[in-house]
């Protein structure tokens, strides 16, 4: 052990006993977290609005703060842009975080001197309590690499602004940038394909030992850097490689494909993060829940996700959950985030602690790859090609093909029933991905980084979807099909309406 693991493992065994308090004493620590906040925010434009002062407890704070999404945020959003400070926060935001928005393009989240520590504190927390309670710390010996957006940040009303991977590389320290990877010139390289090629080059004869990133890119990154090598298995390459720290995307479509490229099954901790704050982390090897971050700057509330299109649902904060119940997450943030609406669902597995599973999101999505696509885009997409072309649809469906036959690189597989057949339908593909492109930042991303490749449309029979709902008992009524799904639930028995060549 060199003197730097002897030190960082003093130091994780510190860490690791505050994440335990504050585990053990969640519902203290969120009840100060309200009061703290309310202290600060009663002097912001938004506290004051919302009478912050008359605040004493949390069934006043929820009749006093509503339940908000960016819409309800952009006009503060706009204010900060015209340079007034104390908005929704004291001061003005040290970071935008900018991200793909649904119904409001992309959105701008503010990052405040007092939520940083929310962001990169806790992706800390997370790797120092591994440390502290499995013992291995070998690994911070060696160089890490963080798969993330390019660090190149661009003003925005003279704020820095960039994605929050980017950002997170300006909050890394001096001792630990020395062991990070890859440089920050290559980092910064915008084109996927060409910074790829770049970091297998600057990492192919280094000691890596920790890799970090969105599995789909991690799987790419390995896939490449054994095409440059010619080993077999990431192991080869990098022997002392012992710990995959990952987040945005459920593991287990791509578990058995990275498990394969690497050799073996590496220690690995999930994370949760979001531009709106880093919500929980892996606690344990032997239990993929995850802990909620109770004691960073977050205030959270939990609404039943049937519950979320009332005009006033059911609002709870940490003491009145249940076990086994499908919640949308509700955030009240240090960066002035307030009954903020973060569009996430979970379930607790544990009270004792609180430890959450991801359930999705609140309404139907596709995120596989973590491309965030929501209903509104792919209808606009399709539907503004057909108008364009005169073509006339039935009924449509998208999911996502993670494991393509004949290791194609996967795809979005669009099931659609024409009313009448468009003259040709790779050029209506192309125009319905480009208009997918334009929507979702995320996705184009995914396309041009060569992650994804575009989309796919499945001609269906014209009856297709009725025979499918009357499969499932649900042809008639309200009852309406799926958009879009996150699974091939829907997808695997639409394939037998194909149309045949």
């Amino acid at each position: 052990m060199s003197i730097k693991t002897k030190i960082v493992y003093q130091l994780a065994k510190v860490i690791s006993k505050k994440v335990e308090r504050d585990a053990n004493h969640a519902i203290k620590y969120q009840q100060q977290l309200l009061k703290s906040l309310l202290k600060t925010g009663k002097h912001t434009l938004f506290g004051k609005e919302h009478h912050f002062h008359t605040i004493k407890n949390y069934e006043e704070f929820k009749k006093a703060v509503p339940l908000a999404d960016y819409e309800d945020l952009k006009p503060y959003i706009y204010r900060i842009n015209a340079g007034q400070s104390n908005v929704l926060w004291k001061g003005m935001p040290k970071y935008y975080a900018k991200t793909s928005g649904t119904t409001s393009g992309a959105k701008f989240i503010p990052l405040t001197k007092q939520s940083i520590p929310n962001h990169f504190g806790t992706a800390r927390n997370a790797i120092f309590h591994y440390i502290a309670t499995t013992g291995n710390v070998d690994f911070m010996d060696g160089k890490m690499i963080f798969l993330s957006g390019s660090p190149t940040l661009e003003p925005h009303y003279d704020i820095p602004t960039g994605r929050l991977s980017g950002i997170s590389n300006h909050l890394i320290p001096n001792w630990l940038k020395k062991s990070q990877m890859p440089s920050y010139a290559v980092n910064c390289i915008e084109d996927w394909e060409t910074k790829l090629e770049q970091i297998v080059i600057e990492t192919a004869k280094e000691d890596m030992r920790l890799i970090s990133g969105i599995p789909p890119w991690v799987q790419m990154y390995y896939e490449r850097l054994l095409e440059y090598t010619g080993k077999k298995t990431v192991l080869e390459v990098f022997p002392n490689f012992s710990m995959f720290v990952y987040g945005g995307v459920n593991f287990e479509p791509y578990r058995a494909k990275l498990e394969t490229l690497v050799g073996g099954r590496i220690p690995s901790i999930e994370t949760y993060p979001a531009s709106e704050g880093f919500l929980a982390f892996q606690d344990q090897q032997e239990d993929n829940a995850l802990l909620l971050n109770v004691n960073s700057g977050i205030f959270f509330e939990f609404v039943p996700v049937e519950e979320m299109s009332k005009e006033q649902p059911t609002r709870l904060a940490l003491e009145q959950v249940e076990i086994g119940v499908n919640y949308a997450v509700i955030l009240n943030t240090n960066a002035g985030l307030w009954g903020y609406k973060i569009g996430d669902t979970i379930k607790f597995v544990s009270i004792n602690p609180y430890r959450i599973v991801v359930t999705g999101r609140v309404k139907h999505f596709i995120s596989a790859f973590g491309e965030h696509v929501i209903a509104k885009e792919v209808e606009t997409a399709l539907l503004s090609v057909a108008a364009q072309h005169n073509i006339p649809i039935v009924e449509f469906t998208v999911a996502p093909q993670v494991n393509p036959p004949n290791q194609e690189t996967p795809y979005h597989e669009w099931f659609v029933a024409f009313d009448q057949m468009p003259e040709n339908l790779a050029i209506f593909e192309q125009a319905v991905d480009q208009q997918m492109q334009a929507q979702n930042i995320y996705y184009k991303d995914l396309i041009e980084g060569g992650v994804l490749q575009t989309l796919k449309i499945r001609p269906l029979q014209k009856d297709a979807f009725r025979k499918y709902m009357k499969s499932i008992g649900k042809l008639g009524g309200q009852n309406k099909v799926p958009r879009l799904a996150d699974n091939r639930k829907i997808a695997t028995v639409l394939e037998q309406y194909i149309l045949k060549k």
